[in-house]
């Protein structure tokens, strides 16, 4: 498909994709059998490809980088700087593609990127004068050593049989349905932990950070500080009441930990091979809560709760408007409030 039917630039040079966002077909009534199957199996869909990987990497991650359940029955940093150095690896495997192929050999130019301007590398804001290396750091350091603590000592509970447990042999296909429902289970937690960090206190002390990032890259997904770190991660608390497996925590943390660098790409579409081939890469939606700060608040729109409480954002140019005109007004309010 031609760029030009896929989207264009409008009057400030942002892209804009042809296709407005949708709640996808699990929430509407009347039901809709088929759009639901084509949104569950679709590629891209729920399952594919994103969450599909998150779920295999997972597995492989609880099967052979894990240490023995018995063995995390006390805290000893030989196994807790394992779990750190695991999640590190495959952080720096993950994002560090994504970065490269997209930013450092910038293998599609600006095709599809919904801001034009490349990453900041000369600007005070940032640590170092570097947007890259700021969310490096504040990624490598901060997120994964709080997403590693969690996951210590909620290993460390399993272990000492301090929280409900589920057994895949005693019970499938709970267990199957429930790792199936995590990715849902995270926007839930997500929008409202993600509203909390907008509240004044909370926005000035620690989420104004991350929306340092208004031109995104995938670095910048998981650049938050450690105040926000401490909140985005509590998601895994819902399996301390939940009756779960560790791999269920495992997968919690993962998908929290991982998925912010395709949410964070910049890109619409991702091309491939010589002739142009795109695959829709649906990040549009949090991209423009970067854009405009009080919209869009869950993590892709996949429940639909911003539509519930009137902050979506669907894409379209009656939005651009009345965002751009909250913010004139906004800005009117705070001269006024200075003079």
């Amino acid at each position: 498909m031609a760029e030009a039917d896929l989207g264009a630039r409008d009057a400030r040079g942002e892209w804009q994709p042809a296709e407005l966002i949708q709640t996808p077909a699990v929430f509407v009534w009347p039901p809709r059998p088929k759009a639901f199957l084509k949104w569950l199996f679709g590629f891209p869909g729920y399952l594919y490809p994103f969450n599909a990987f998150f779920i295999a990497v997972s597995v492989v991650a609880w099967l052979f980088l894990t240490p023995e359940l018995e063995r995390m029955a006390r805290f000893e940093p030989g196994w807790m700087i394992g779990i750190y150095l695991r999640n590190a690896g495959i952080v720096l495997l993950w994002f560090g593609a994504w970065h490269l192929r997209l930013y450092i050999k910038r293998a599609q130019g600006t095709h599809y990127k919904y801001n034009e301007r490349w990453l900041s590398t000369r600007n005070r804001r940032f640590l170092f004068g570097n947007q890259t290396r700021d969310n490096v750091f504040w990624t490598l350091v901060s997120g994964v050593g709080i997403w590693s603590l969690f996951e210590a000592l909620t290993m460390w509970m399993y272990a000492n049989g301090h929280l409900p447990y589920v057994d895949f042999r005693t019970n499938p296909v709970y267990f199957v349905l429930l790792l199936v429902a995590v990715p849902l289970m995270r926007e839930v937690h997500f929008y409202w932990a993600h509203r909390l960090t907008h509240w004044k206190p909370l926005y000035k002390a620690a989420h104004y950070l991350h929306h340092k990032n208004v031109n995104i890259g995938p670095w910048s997904g998981l650049s938050m500080h450690p105040i926000e770190h401490l909140i985005y991660f509590t998601g895994v608390f819902l399996h301390w009441i939940i009756p779960s497996h560790p791999l269920h925590a495992v997968m919690h943390l993962m998908h929290a930990g991982l998925s912010p660098a395709p949410g964070h790409s910049g890109f619409d579409e991702l091309e491939f091979g010589k002739a142009g081939k795109t695959v829709r890469n649906p990040n549009y939606f949090h991209y423009l809560h970067h854009r405009y700060f009080e919209c869009n608040y869950g993590g892709d729109g996949t429940v639909p709760i911003d539509r519930w409480f009137g902050s979506f954002h669907d894409g379209s140019e009656q939005a651009h408007r009345r965002m751009r005109a909250r913010a004139q007004r906004m800005r009117g309010q705070a001269a006024e409030d200075a003079a």
